[in-house]
């Protein structure tokens, strides 16, 4: 597989604090990887690096051979842990908005995955539970044919049986020569459909590992293995 994600001596600093450290990192096409660890441990930081959204203090990043900027920014899918809804615009008018903005958004792939959620595009985002929310703003994401997505806590917000909904539209709605990217603390729930994990641990790469790999060698889930890591609770 071709890389998609290149990474090389990635650090970013603010003011006193060193978010990411010396980070070198490949990621190929064709692949469902899981950024993984706990709060403070850089995920954000590199994937607004990746996004474009701040600048690294040295170090670099390539994106589908080319340096993060205008041309890396057509070929990435971003959702954020926060909601971006404007709560008074349908959600017809938001399609409409994406078709016009991203020239890869199939508005057609759109109306099918609302149809099938049973949500009304008329609908405004401030009439939906927060569990609808998140699932628009999933389908909307998901709706452009981009090289690579990248998903802030796609799950959090939802209810187990939503959840395995939204890893079916992650999986079933993406150009498998693309890659996706997901952070998030609810291993146990994701682990199943990642092909890659990549553990993050106080801004550096601790851990880089196929998926398969990592449970035969160290006979556990990936969701054990970090919870041993980290020594963490259900909390981290």
């Amino acid at each position: 597989m071709s890389k998609l994600i290149e990474i090389r001596g990635l650090t970013k600093v603010y003011d006193a604090c060193t978010a990411l450290y010396d980070v070198n990192l490949e990621i190929g096409s064709g692949k469902i990887v899981g950024l993984l660890g706990p709060n403070g441990s850089g995920k954000t930081t590199m994937i607004k690096i990746l996004c474009g959204l701040l600048r690294p203090t040295s170090g670099s990043v390539f994106v589908d051979g080319q340096p993060i900027g205008i041309e890396t920014k057509r070929v990435i899918s971003y959702l954020p842990d926060k909601t971006y809804l404007d709560d008074n615009r349908s959600i017809k008018d938001t399609i409409n908005l994406f078709v016009d903005f991203y020239s890869d958004f199939d508005p057609y792939r759109a109306y099918d995955m609302l149809g099938k959620l049973g949500i009304n595009p008329e609908a405004k985002p401030k009439t939906l539970s927060k569990g609808n929310k998140e699932k628009v703003q999933l389908i909307l994401v998901m709706s452009r044919r981009a090289k690579l997505y990248i998903l802030d806590e796609p799950i959090a917000g939802v209810d187990p049986a939503a959840r395995d909904y939204i890893l079916n539209t992650i999986l079933t709605n993406y150009d498998p020569q693309a890659t996706i990217l997901i952070s998030t603390h609810l291993i146990a729930d994701v682990e199943k459909v990642l092909n890659e994990v990549i553990f993050l641990h106080n801004g550096q790469v601790a851990l880089h590992a196929f998926t398969d790999d990592l449970r035969a060698r160290e006979g556990k889930s990936v969701d054990e293995l970090f919870r041993e890591v980290y020594r963490c609770s259900a909390n981290y």
